[in-house]
């Protein structure tokens, strides 16, 4: 993998970050770090009265998602390939669709704070579909903090996580459109992107699987 140590799998609830972090942790031998939503004790509150619980939802997440990128930060990546299924800066784009001005203005504070000795990965995948999609796949595993999820709020969060990363160049880019790729069940698209990964680019490109491009 040359010089790629450090991975970070993001894209929208519902799109497959965890699954395919874990496939490629398989793949590279590597430390797999998973985000816990289930662990946010506001999270399900939040769906059901986004208002009243933007701010504790959010600031939860910070809080946790830095406590662990400050654990990463204490390992030697470059004894072990480390793959993440978030990316920390992530972390803004739900805060900017959620909270209101003087919410905002808070929460960035106490963001930039945070912010100084956070990793940068080499590599960002970007994974990508339609709010359809997600809202099928949300409701297919059916958990239970997820089940107040709007498809208005998808299309929003969608919207916001393709502005934030057509505007992202702080490491490699690869964007995947995932609605109609199966990394879990289909060998040869995971097979496919294990190889585009092991001859990575700069800046921003696209993975599309053979059968479909």
């Amino acid at each position: 993998m040359g010089t790629l140590r450090y991975i970070a799998v993001e894209g929208p609830i519902g799109v497959g970050k965890t699954s395919l972090t874990t496939l490629l942790a398989q793949n590279f031998s590597a430390r797999c770090i998973l985000e816990k939503p289930s662990g946010n004790p506001f999270l399900a509150r939040f769906y059901q009265d986004p208002k009243k619980y933007a701010f504790q939802t959010q600031i939860f997440f910070l809080l946790s998602r830095y406590q662990q990128q400050q654990e990463l930060q204490q390992l030697d990546l470059f004894n072990q390939v480390t793959i993440s299924d978030y990316l920390f800066a992530k972390d803004r784009i739900f805060a900017s669709i959620s909270l209101d001005e003087n919410e905002l203005a808070l929460y960035e504070r106490v963001y930039r704070l945070l912010t100084g000795r956070i990793p940068t990965p080499d590599l960002v995948i970007y994974l990508q579909a339609k709010p359809a999609v997600l809202m099928s796949r949300i409701s297919q595993r059916d958990y239970d903090y997820e089940r107040s999820i709007e498809p208005g709020y998808l299309e929003t969060l969608v919207e916001a996580y393709n502005n934030f990363f057509f505007h992202y160049n702080d490491s490699p880019l690869l964007v995947i459109d995932t609605s109609e790729i199966d990394f879990v069940h289909r060998e040869q698209d995971m097979a496919g992107l294990v190889r585009e990964i092991k001859r990575p680019r700069k800046g921003t490109w696209y993975y599309v699987p053979q059968s479909f491009g």
